[in-house]
């Protein structure tokens, strides 16, 4: 009898393995079935989008699908085209001229504001930071009407700067909140170390902090990029010449409310518009993952 006992006990052990590996086949078969469909849904907006840009106006609202029956790209040449004087060529080139300093002097204000509060003990530190964070629970539309006459009274109507010299004075306190905590993270040997080898503090900014701060600044890019680029009430307020519409204007140009529009042009213009902040957040993906996690792993 114990002989018999001895020789079915690896059988049995054997059949429940191979339980438990069909069971986690299965929890894994449906927990991958649901997280595609929930993608898939919360996709399709964006997929419908690029499809109907290749459809004709009827056929836009005569189907759901996104895959064109007869593929045209005609709403890409008349919506590149514009109603204007000016291609769309013209209005992506006024919205690099906004988003490239208002991405560089962010990230250089928050930089050197977040590293005074960070590394620095001075009188009022505490009062100023807490002003800083206060700053976040105040809503963007107390400041507009005191910003609109301040640029008014300083003859910045109707210019770029009103869009971007905020960012200089490290105006978005956001991004110093999240370098703060980022620096906050980081050991200060290194710095220690570069002050003994004489390394002045500015020296020691650039050649020490920065580089390890590097994942937070680009996240810091990243988030002022997309921003900017779909950033509409700045432009409207202080932008009025149409040869200096950024896109997000520009796409407001081809809507008329009082006559019939070709839907095409606007769709096949906002798939452009898209694309950049597209592009550069999946090249940078990995870099701004880090910049979000590292904060809250380190220390």
């Amino acid at each position: 009898m114990t002989m018999i006992a001895t020789e079915t006990a690896p059988v049995a052990t054997t059949d429940t393995t191979a339980v438990d590996r069909r069971r986690a086949q299965i929890s894994a078969m449906v927990r991958y079935t649901l997280l595609f469909g929930v993608g898939l849904l919360m996709l399709y907006p964006l997929i419908w989008l690029v499809g109907a840009s290749f459809k004709t106006n009827n056929e836009i609202f005569g189907s759901i699908g996104f895959i064109p029956e007869n593929p045209t790209l005609e709403g890409y040449r008349q919506g590149w085209e514009t109603s204007t004087p000016y291609t769309f060529g013209r209005f992506f080139w006024n919205t690099f001229l906004i988003i490239l300093p208002k991405t560089i002097f962010t990230a250089i204000s928050c930089a050197l504001v977040a590293y005074g509060f960070a590394r620095f003990e001075f009188p009022g530190k505490k009062i100023l930071f807490a002003s800083l964070i206060a700053t976040l629970l105040l809503p963007n539309v107390v400041t507009r009407i005191p910003q609109y006459i301040l640029f008014r009274d300083l003859g910045w109507l109707d210019t770029y700067l009103p869009l971007w010299v905020p960012s200089a004075f490290a105006g978005d306190a956001f991004f110093v909140f999240m370098l703060v905590q980022f620096l906050r993270a980081i050991p200060r040997d290194m710095e220690e170390a570069a002050r003994v080898d004489g390394a002045n503090t500015f020296q020691t900014l650039i050649y020490i902090v920065v580089p390890l701060l590097m994942p937070a600044l680009i996240s810091v890019a990243l988030f002022q990029f997309m921003w900017t680029m779909n950033d509409f009430l700045g432009p409207l307020i202080y932008i009025s010449s149409v040869e200096k519409f950024p896109v997000s204007l520009a796409l407001k140009l081809s809507i008329d409310t009082t006559e019939a529009f070709e839907w095409n042009r606007i769709l096949a213009m906002s798939v452009l518009a898209l694309l950049p902040a597209l592009v550069v957040f999946f090249i940078a993906q990995k870099y701004f993952i880090e910049g979000i996690s590292a904060g809250g792993v380190k220390g």
